[in-house]
């Protein structure tokens, strides 16, 4: 038996496989290393506490709290896991012939990107103007709640403007020269897309009411109420607005331009925290709130973010992380209660 007889099973093996391409590929290492410069920064910046207004986790230990991110990228990774074990025998589309040549690729991603910017800039300004806390992909108190819970017509606004400007408009412009196919909005697999989109919203939410069991204290007059209503609003205000910009669009342009899947996944990442950059329970009075704030929203999203990238890559459909990993688990989840007191139904 020759060493190269002991060493092909080895490069063949699954772990390895995973390894080489996330935490032993280049971009993995990097963002490893700027994950643990970012925790050590929030440590250091914060002296010991947090400033924000962050009610659902408030009663949690400093420690905790810093904690809580890098406990829900393991999550997420775990997950991926999930997913890689259930398509493993399906042949991933060639997301990257989706998109067109390098060139436009590059003008129309750029040109999206800024877009984007200019529209969120749009949402910071418009949500103040109008008595209301500044705009972003979601509305003040989601998620992690908050001391003064926003108004109804303050919900419709947002909805409203995320659902034109980062759904509607992206999609009619795009929609004009590329198939629902190309845009990543057609399955080549219905079925198993199915079984995917069931696996991974019943994990989800398992994981999702053990950690946020909010919607257990409705009572079934609200439920019935208000799980339809929480469906609605984050369905306009930030499934459909994440699903077109980010992962119609942007994806199959950054595997073009990149052509690593790996560097793809952390691309999708950073994007949707990019679109999440002021949260409702931001801070931006001091230079220490400003990069507390943008250091914790990317660390809260990034890894959310990149799942939805995988499941898209693996896929070929972002149906598949729209209805199972963000409409129904985590707003439905975790977003029903907030829902149920901003529109007084309970």
């Amino acid at each position: 038996m020759t060493s190269q007889t002991i060493r092909d099973p080895l490069k063949d093996h699954l772990l390895v496989r995973i390894a080489r391409a996330s935490v032993l590929h280049p971009a993995g290492i990097v963002a490893l290393t700027i994950w643990i410069i970012a925790n050590a920064a929030v440590v250091i910046l914060s002296g010991g506490s947090l400033p924000f207004d962050r009610p659902a986790i408030a009663g949690l230990s400093f420690a905790v709290q810093v904690a809580v991110p890098s406990v829900e990228l393991l999550e997420v990774f775990g997950l991926m896991g999930v997913v890689y074990a259930i398509t493993r025998k399906r042949t991933p589309p060639d997301m990257a012939a989706r998109a067109p040549a390098k060139a436009t690729a590059a003008f129309e991603t750029f040109g999206l990107l800024a877009y984007a910017m200019l529209a969120q800039a749009g949402g910071w300004l418009l949500g103040p103007a109008l008595g209301y806390r500044p705009f972003s992909f979601h509305i003040a108190g989601t998620l992690f709640g908050t001391s003064v819970p926003a108004s109804p017509s303050e919900v419709w606004t947002w909805m409203s403007y995320n659902f034109v400007m980062f759904a509607v408009i992206p999609y009619l412009v795009f929609r004009r020269r590329y198939s629902a196919t190309q845009l990543n909005l057609k399955s080549v697999a219905p079925r198993a897309d199915l079984v995917l989109i069931v696996i991974i919203a019943v994990l989800e939410s398992a994981y999702q009411l053990t950690t946020f069991p909010g919607i257990f204290k409705l009572t079934p007059h609200a439920l019935v109420l208000a799980v339809p209503l929480t469906f609605f609003v984050f369905f306009l205000g930030t499934v459909l607005p994440t699903m077109v910009l980010i992962y119609a669009v942007l994806l199959p342009r950054y595997l073009k331009l990149t052509g690593s899947p790996t560097v793809t996944v952390l691309l999708g990442g950073l994007t949707y925290a990019l679109m999440h950059v002021v949260e409702g329970w931001s801070l931006f009075t001091t230079p220490r709130d400003i990069a507390l704030s943008l250091i914790l929203v990317f660390m809260t999203y990034i890894g959310p973010g990149m799942f939805k990238s995988f499941v898209t890559l693996r896929t070929g459909n972002a149906w598949v992380h729209a209805i199972g990993y963000h409409a129904i688990a985590p707003h439905v989840i975790i977003d029903t209660p907030m829902i149920d007191k901003v529109f007084g139904i309970s």
